[in-house]
C-alpha cells in the first residue's frame, strides 16, 4: 500500500502543507473554480463596455500642464465646444473645375449642414488660386461619442461626396477626416488583438505541451483574468474617473494575456516537475507553488511597479496607462496562482496526455538541450558572456539610426487612407496649414500687438480678426506647411517667441500642431525621469528577493543591454525592411518600460531557481542546475509574450506596430541570449561573488571548468515511502 505525500513529507516542507489548502486543496480547489467562475459570469458583460468608456478626446492625451492644453481648456470654455475638429472636403479636377464640379461642391455643403454632429456653419466652397480644386470647410462636434461618432460623421459625408462629374476626385480630409480613420483603425481592436494572441498562444502551447488538452487550462484562465481586468478597469474609468483610451485599452490587452500566459507556464512547468516527486497532485501543486510561487509574484510586482513608474509621466496619456496596466497585471497574476492550480489539481495527470508526468519518473530537463548548453558555456564563461555582450553591443548600434518625433500623419499608418490622399491634395491647390491653425489667445488691451507679432512671425501665411473672449481675445492664424510637420513645429516655436515678447499681454499659442510640439516636449521629459525611476525600483525588488547587492546589479546591467540590442535592431527593421519614416517620441519609453519589467521577469524565475540550488551545490553547478530546469518554460513563455506582442503588428497604425515588434524582439533576445546565455555565463565567471553580502557569497564552490564535467540534476525532494 501506498503513502501520501503528507505522510512521509519532511518538517521542513510544513509550510508547503499548509500553502495548498488555501487553493488547491480537495474542497477548496472547489471554492476557488467557483468563486472565478462567479466573477466571470459577472465580469463579462462590464469588460465589453470598456470600449464605450474610452476617452480618445484630445484632452486625455495632452501633457496637463503645456501651453497647448491652456489654449484647449479656453476653447472649450468660451465655445462650449467638447472637441470639434474640421472636416475639410476637397475637390480636384487637373484640367481645371468645371460649372458641374462647382453645382456639386455648393449641393455637397448644403447636405452637410445636416449630417449629425456639424456644429457650426459650413464654408465653402472656396475655389483654389490655380482654378484646379475647391475646400469646404465643416466644423464636426462628436460630443460624448468621441472618435467613432467623428467616423459615422465622415463616413456620411464620404456618401455625399461621391457620384460626382467624372473626372472630379472628391476627399474628406483635415483633422476630422485623419481623427475618423485613425478610429476605424482601432474599431474592434479588442476582437482583432484578443483572436490573434489566442491564436499565438494556443499554436505555441500546442507545440510546448504537445498535448492537445492542456493548453485550455492557461488559456482559460488568462482569458477569465483578462476579463475581470478590463471590467475593474471600466468601473475605475467610469465611476472614478480614470483615463482609458484606445491606446491603453490595447496594450491592457497584449499585457494582460502575454502575462497571465508567462505566468501559467512557469507554474506548470514546476507542478509538472513536483508530479514525478509526488503521487498525491495535491501535495505535487502545495509544493509547487511554494517553490515558484514567490519567484511569480515578485515577477508580477516587478511588472506592476514598472507600469506604476508611468504615473510619473507629463503626457496624461502615459500617466493614465499606468495604474490600469498595474491593475491588469496583478489580478492575472492572481488568476494564475489560484484559478490555474485549482483547475490542474481538478483534472489531475491525464490532462498531460500523452506525455503524462508519472510518479517517480526521471527529470527529462536533467540531461536536456539546455543542460548540455549550460555545460558547453561552462568551459569558457568569461569567453561566452563577454562576445555575447559585444554582438547585442554592435545591435544596439542602430540605435544612432533611430529616428524618433511626431510622426507626420502620412506617415503614421501602415497604408494610406483616403484622408491622407486629400491631404496631399489639399496642400497641391491651398496653404498647407488650412484647417488646423495656430490658435493664439491674449488680453485684450494687447491684442493688436499680440496680432501683429503674430502675423510678422515667418511661416504664418494669414491671421484671421480676433474674437473678443470676456478680458481675453483670441485670434486664428494659417500656417504656410503642413500641420503636422516638422516646419510647422518651427513655426509654433517662433509665433511663441514672438508672441510672448509683447509685454503685459499674457500670451498663449495652442491649436493641433502646438500640440504635437507640447507632446514631443513632454515624452522627451518623460523618458528622462521615468527610465531611471523604472531601475531603481526594479533594482530594490532584485535586492529583496535575492538578498544581495551584486546579482540585482548584473542583472539590471543585461536588461538595459538586451533593450538597447532590441531598440537598435528595430530601429534597422523599420528603415530598412519597412520603410516606416520613424517612430513617435514616446516609442522608446514604452518599449523601455514593457522590456525591462517584462525582461527581468525571466531573470527572476532562473535567479530565484539558481538561489534555491546554490544552497546546497553552489553557485555554479546551481547555475547549471537551473538553467536545465527553466530553460525549456521560459523559452516558451517567451515565445508566448513575443507572439501576443507581435499582433500589435497586426493593427494598420504604425506607432502600434512598431511598439509590438520592438517588444518582441526584445522578449526573444531576452529570453534566448540574455537569459540562456549571458547570465548563465556571467553566474560562471563571477561565482559565489554574485551573492555579496549575504550567506552563500561566503560558501567556497569547485571551478567552472570542474562543474561543467557533471550532468545537471535538481535538488530532489524527499519522495513517500511504500
Amino acid at each position: 500500500m501506498t503513502t501520501r505525500d503528507s505522510d512521509s513529507t519532511p518538517p521542513a516542507a510544513g509550510s508547503r502543507r499548509r500553502l495548498g489548502p488555501l487553493v488547491c486543496g480537495r474542497r477548496s480547489k472547489w471554492v476557488v473554480l467557483v468563486f472565478w467562475l462567479v466573477l466571470l459570469v459577472v465580469a463579462f458583460p462590464l469588460s465589453a463596455k470598456l470600449t464605450g468608456a474610452q476617452d480618445n478626446d484630445t484632452a486625455s492625451w495632452l501633457p496637463g500642464s503645456a501651453e497647448s492644453t491652456q489654449v484647449f481648456e479656453v476653447q472649450q470654455d468660451a465655445f462650449q465646444t467638447g472637441e470639434e475638429l474640421p472636416a475639410i472636403i476637397v475637390y480636384e479636377r487637373p484640367d481645371g473645375i468645371t460649372p458641374a464640379d462647382q453645382e456639386k461642391a455648393a449641393a455637397d455643403a448644403q447636405a452637410f449642414a445636416d449630417v449629425e454632429h456639424v456644429s457650426g456653419d459650413v464654408v465653402g466652397p472656396i475655389p483654389s488660386e490655380d482654378g484646379q480644386a475647391l475646400q469646404i470647410i465643416v466644423p464636426i462636434d462628436p460630443g460624448d461619442g468621441g472618435w467613432f461618432a467623428l467616423g459615422d460623421a465622415v463616413n456620411e459625408m464620404n456618401g455625399i461626396v461621391s457620384g460626382g462629374p467624372d473626372g472630379l476626385n472628391a476627399y474628406v480630409a483635415g483633422p476630422a477626416g485623419v481623427s475618423a480613420d485613425f478610429a476605424d483603425a482601432f474599431e474592434g481592436i479588442d476582437g482583432t488583438l484578443l483572436y490573434a494572441a489566442m491564436g499565438v498562444v494556443i499554436v505555441i502551447l500546442l507545440i510546448s505541451y504537445r498535448s492537445p488538452s492542456l493548453w485550455f487550462i492557461p488559456v482559460f484562465s488568462a482569458f477569465t483574468a483578462l476579463t475581470a481586468a478590463q471590467a475593474v478597469v471600466y468601473l475605475l474609468a467610469e465611476y472614478a474617473g480614470v483615463t482609458v483610451n484606445g491606446q491603453t485599452a490595447g496594450i491592457l490587452l497584449v499585457l494582460v494575456f502575454g502575462a497571465s500566459t508567462d505566468y501559467a507556464l512557469l507554474l506548470i512547468a514546476r507542478y509538472r516537475e513536483e508530479l514525478r516527486r509526488h503521487e498525491d497532485r495535491h501535495e505535487a501543486m502545495a509544493f509547487a507553488l511554494h517553490r515558484a510561487g514567490p519567484a511569480i509574484v515578485a515577477s508580477a510586482a516587478t511588472v506592476a511597479v514598472g507600469m506604476l513608474c508611468l504615473v510619473a509621466a507629463e503626457m496624461n496619456s502615459t500617466r493614465g496607462m499606468g495604474p490600469v496596466l498595474a491593475i491588469g497585471v496583478l489580478i492575472g497574476v492572481s488568476a494564475m496562482l489560484t484559478l490555474l492550480p485549482a483547475l490542474l489539481v481538478v483534472t489531475g495527470r491525464w490532462v498531460f496526455w500523452p506525455l503524462k508526468p508519472k510518479y517517480g519518473s526521471a527529470e527529462p530537463t536533467e540531461r536536456g538541450f539546455w543542460s548540455r548548453i549550460g555545460r558547453a558555456i561552462a568551459h569558457r564563461p568569461r569567453t561566452v558572456w563577454i562576445g555575447t555582450s559585444l554582438a547585442l553591443g554592435a545591435m544596439a548600434l542602430g540605435l544612432l539610426g533611430l529616428n524618433t518625433g511626431v510622426i507626420q500623419n502620412k506617415d503614421a499608418f501602415i497604408d494610406t487612407p483616403a484622408s491622407i490622399t486629400g491631404e496631399d491634395a489639399l496642400a497641391r491647390h491651398f496653404p498647407a496649414g488650412t484647417g488646423s491653425p495656430v490658435i493664439v489667445v491674449a488680453d485684450a488691451p494687447e491684442a493688436d500687438a499680440v496680432r501683429q507679432a503674430f502675423e510678422d512671425t515667418e511661416g504664418i501665411a494669414d491671421v484671421a480678426d480676433p474674437v473678443p473672449l470676456d478680458d481675453r481675445v483670441y485670434m486664428e492664424g494659417t500656417l504656410e506647411a503642413a500641420p503636422d510637420s516638422p516646419a510647422a513645429q518651427d513655426t509654433v516655436e517662433a509665433v511663441r517667441d514672438s508672441v510672448h515678447a509683447v509685454p503685459d499681454a499674457d500670451a498663449l499659442v495652442g491649436g493641433n500642431t502646438a500640440i504635437a510640439l507640447d507632446a514631443r516636449d513632454a515624452s522627451s521629459r518623460d523618458s528622462i525621469v521615468i527610465m531611471p525611476l523604472v531601475l531603481v525600483a526594479v533594482l530594490v525588488i532584485l535586492m529583496i528577493l535575492l538578498r544581495a547587492f551584486v546579482a540585482p546589479l548584473v542583472l539590471i546591467a543585461t536588461v538595459v543591454l538586451s533593450f538597447a540590442a532590441a531598440l537598435g535592431l528595430s530601429s534597422l527593421i523599420f528603415e530598412h525592411l519597412l520603410g516606416f519614416a520613424g517612430a513617435d517620441t514616446a516609442f522608446p519609453l514604452f518599449v523601455f518600460v514593457f522590456l525591462v519589467a517584462l525582461g527581468i521577469d525571466y531573470n527572476i524565475f532562473l535567479m530565484t531557481r539558481v538561489h534555491e540550488e546554490a544552497k546546497q551545490h553552489g553557485t555554479r553547478r546551481g547555475a547549471l542546475i537551473g538553467l536545465a530546469a527553466t530553460g525549456g518554460v521560459i523559452t516558451s513563455a517567451g515565445l508566448v509574450l513575443a507572439g501576443t506582442f507581435a499582433v500589435l503588428a497586426t493593427l494598420p497604425v504604425v506607432a502600434f506596430a512598431e511598439i509590438g515588434i520592438a517588444v518582441a524582439l526584445g522578449v526573444l533576445l531576452d529570453t534566448l541570449i540574455v537569459r540562456s546565455i549571458l547570465v548563465t555565463a556571467l553566474n560562471l565567471d563571477i561565482g559565489r561573488f554574485m551573492w555579496w553580502p549575504s550567506d552563500l557569497y561566503r560558501r567556497s564552490e569547485p571551478p567552472a571548468a570542474l562543474v561543467a564535467r557533471e550532468p545537471a540534476e535538481a535538488t530532489e525532494t524527499p519522495r513517500p515511502t511504500r
